[in-house]
């Protein structure tokens, strides 16, 4: 499995607002090796950072996009599945059952829900309330996502094992053709699997919080 170390910042010094320009960032390990193993071109590029506090696991999305798409049709599971967005998957372990999910675009509209093997999900749960902020901005050339998980919720979740916390980075990039929007699916791991899944054991890495 791929290994992400996450560094610790002084408790309430972190504070998010979608910018991803606070001073602190730059405490935090670069990920930057995101590939498309189903396509034959590089995606655009795309950072991941991640901190902790004693409170809060952070994460700060920066995706290169000057063509963003949004379905704007309402604010459903299905018009967010439909956009350009940056997604989490958190595990407890490699069975998946269950797992969590987050999928969120550049609004941000946020689907949070529960999952088990099989795609079978359950877009009725959500994460449990006050423990997930979420703040973005877009600009011309790009647009920034930044996620607080509390730590609490994590350990409520059986999430959080010892320092380590078992995840997957994605993005969605819908690009236009004969009309319609289709989806690039580009992923941290390669899941090796012959078409585009996410939702396999395969395709998740490991956070370590170095301190905790």
């Amino acid at each position: 499995m791929k290994n992400y170390e996450v560094n610790s910042v002084e408790k309430g010094t972190l504070q998010i607002n979608g910018f991803g320009d606070h001073p602190l960032w730059e405490k935090a390990a670069v990920l930057t090796d995101f590939i498309s193993p189903w396509e034959n071109h590089e995606p655009k590029k795309i950072e991941l950072r991640a901190l902790w506090d004693s409170e809060n696991v952070f994460f700060y999305y920066k995706v290169w996009d000057n063509e963003v798409y949004i379905d704007k049709t309402d604010d459903t599971a299905e018009s967010i599945a439909n956009s350009d967005r940056v997604e989490i998957f958190l595990r407890k372990d490699a069975d998946l059952s269950p797992y969590y999910c987050f999928e969120i675009d550049p609004e941000p509209r946020i689907l949070d829900f529960i999952a088990f093997p099989n795609r079978n999900f359950d877009y009725e749960w959500k994460w449990p309330e006050n423990h997930l902020q979420v703040k973005s901005n877009q600009n011309e050339n790009y647009f920034t996502v930044e996620i607080a998980i509390s730590i609490e919720s994590l350990k409520q979740l059986k999430l959080l094992n010892g320092n380590t916390i078992e995840a997957g980075f994605y993005r969605a990039k819908y690009i236009k053709q004969n009309e319609t929007y289709e989806p690039v699916w580009i992923t941290w791991v390669n899941p090796n699997t012959p078409t585009p899944d996410f939702h396999i054991a395969s395709s998740f890495g490991k956070l370590i919080l170095i301190g905790f």
